[in-house]
């Protein structure tokens, strides 16, 4: 094909063999999808393509990713908003019959395959990688993933094992929950360890927390694609959710961690990201485990 259709946010460029995306750099375009830049999809990373009414006068096109087949995806788990999927196309409606004509002839390009390959088959972002937790900084070199607490976030669980670094070979998968929910973090899945990793995040040394402005999906999410896909080909590994993953007990937590994240919620309320009713829910279930 070879030709280029542009929207809104981004351009496809599309190939004999796959459909190269070029993202916008502006003050609308999401973050994600600067942070990326670029992303070359090839045919056989695509399951499925859709065209479908968008919002005020726009039409989505919607390579569906095949599942195994990109780091990214797998490692945001269905967590991203329409708005920031690196995989639709937003055009305006009246290039609905360009955009269909497009749809088609990539579909006549894909092949059904519903077995995850056995590798990735789109790139993930390069390391060197670093982003600011609330509760330390994470760092990624390619083949070590290093965690540095920071005294006014970090748990007294975690200064008490100290600042953590990780070989990309002793983990089997990352576990990365959004930065816009309730309890964000980014957790390393370890292949052994001498004890059960803690259930929750910010008394586990192998996780960083999220929190208002730190570890914003931009940043967090390239991170964990890319650990993710370090990990993949280094052996088998587990995919983002945490399936396969060694169940854990619960641990009691220390109350100055409970008033920590207590403070944290009131945070998070008072920027109106959780309702009243969010804020006495969440308030009770963390002095409940007290």
């Amino acid at each position: 094909m070879g030709d280029v259709l542009a929207g809104f946010h981004a351009a496809w460029e599309f190939e004999s063999d796959s459909v190269l995306i070029r993202f916008e750099r502006g003050i609308r375009t999401p973050k994600l999808y600067q942070a990326l830049g670029e992303r070359r999809i090839p045919h056989e990373a695509i399951a499925a393509v859709t065209l479908s009414p968008g919002k005020r006068g726009t039409v989505v096109l919607h390579a569906v990713p095949r599942p195994g087949a990109d780091p990214l995806m797998e490692a945001a788990a269905g967590q991203l908003k329409d708005g920031c999927d690196p995989y639709r196309l937003v055009l305006p409606a009246e290039r609905e019959t360009l955009a269909e004509y497009y749809a088609d002839e990539l579909r006549a390009r894909i092949t059904a395959d519903d077995d995850p390959p056995d590798r990735y088959l789109v790139a993930a972002p390069e390391a060197p990688l670093q982003f600011k937790a609330y509760d330390g900084k994470a760092s990624f070199d390619g083949k070590q993933v290093s965690f540095r607490w920071f005294w006014t976030g970090a748990s007294s669980a975690k200064w008490k094992a100290g600042d953590q670094s990780f070989s990309v070979s002793d983990l089997t998968g990352v576990e990365w929950r959004s930065p816009e929910v309730f309890e964000g973090h980014l957790r390393l899945l370890r292949r052994e360890s001498p004890v059960a990793q803690p259930a929750q995040a910010d008394q586990d040394p192998a996780a960083v927390v999220f929190g208002l402005g730190y570890g914003p999906v931009h940043e967090s999410l390239p991170f964990a694609a890319s650990v993710l896909a370090a990990v993949r080909a280094c052996g088998p590994a587990l995919t983002s959710d945490g399936v396969g993953a060694p169940s854990v007990p619960a641990v009691r937590r220390d109350p100055a961690d409970i008033a920590d994240r207590i403070r944290h919620l009131g945070e998070l309320h008072q920027a109106g990201l959780l309702t009243d009713e969010e804020f006495t829910t969440k308030k009770t279930e963390l002095l409940a485990e007290l």
